[in-house]
């Protein structure tokens, strides 16, 4: 059971092929057709759209601690409240390139604007597993 960027790091560490993970990082909004209650919530920290605001695709290495990708995030001028991460294995002992990451990278951002998030970790910004549901 993975609950922390630190657990999954470790994880990627245990797959068979070497790993390239994606990045989505969201901020979450108020959806201009909200409902009163719709607003009362969200202003309690619950509900909301999560909109994608950054992407990025990295090697575990070039990833490995959580804070420095906080700090690159920051950098971006972009706040963020969540960020979805996936991983993809590579063949042949070589991981993904960040040109193979690009489509899927694109079809990630697409399934998180359209709520699809099942298959991704969601992290809050200190790098722990949150629920969603």
């Amino acid at each position: 059971m993975i609950s922390s960027y630190s657990d999954l790091i470790s994880a990627t560490s245990n797959e068979p092929e070497p790993q390239r993970l994606l990045f989505v990082f969201c901020r979450a909004e108020m959806p201009d057709d909200a409902s009163a209650e719709e607003k009362a919530a969200f202003e309690r920290g619950e509900g909301g759209a999560l909109t994608p605001v950054i992407c990025v695709d990295k090697t575990p290495q070039e990833a490995a601690e959580f804070s420095a990708l906080v700090e690159e995030s920051r950098k971006t001028g972009q706040s963020w409240d969540v960020v979805f991460v996936a991983a993809m294995s590579g063949r042949g002992g070589v991981p993904p390139s960040s040109d193979e990451a690009e489509q899927p990278m694109t079809m990630m951002v697409e399934s998180v604007r359209l709520g699809h998030v099942n298959n991704y970790l969601p992290l809050d910004k200190s790098g722990n597993a949150i629920n969603l549901g």
